[in-house]
């Protein structure tokens, strides 16, 4: 039962985000700069995306259900 479904680029960006931060976070990271720049950039690109403008978009669970679904499609092909 999924509300308004969250456009396909939010959803790859939030899992780009995750996987960076991750990177970001292993001992002795290479590339730190990189990392962090790349992390920065998916946040803006996150924060401001059009749905959050939307009235699906505008309810304060939204960002949580994001992080969500990002996480368990994250699972499912760590799985696969």
């Amino acid at each position: 039962m999924d509300r308004d479904p969250f456009p396909a680029d939010l959803i790859r960006a939030q899992q780009q985000w995750h996987d960076t931060y991750r990177a970001l976070a292993a001992p002795c990271p290479r590339r730190a700069t990189e990392l962090r720049r790349r992390l920065l950039l998916l946040s803006v690109r996150i924060h401001w995306h059009p749905f959050w403008s939307t009235p699906a978009g505008r309810t304060p669970a939204a960002r949580a259900e994001l992080r969500q679904r990002a996480a368990d499609g994250r699972r499912t092909r760590d799985v696969a």
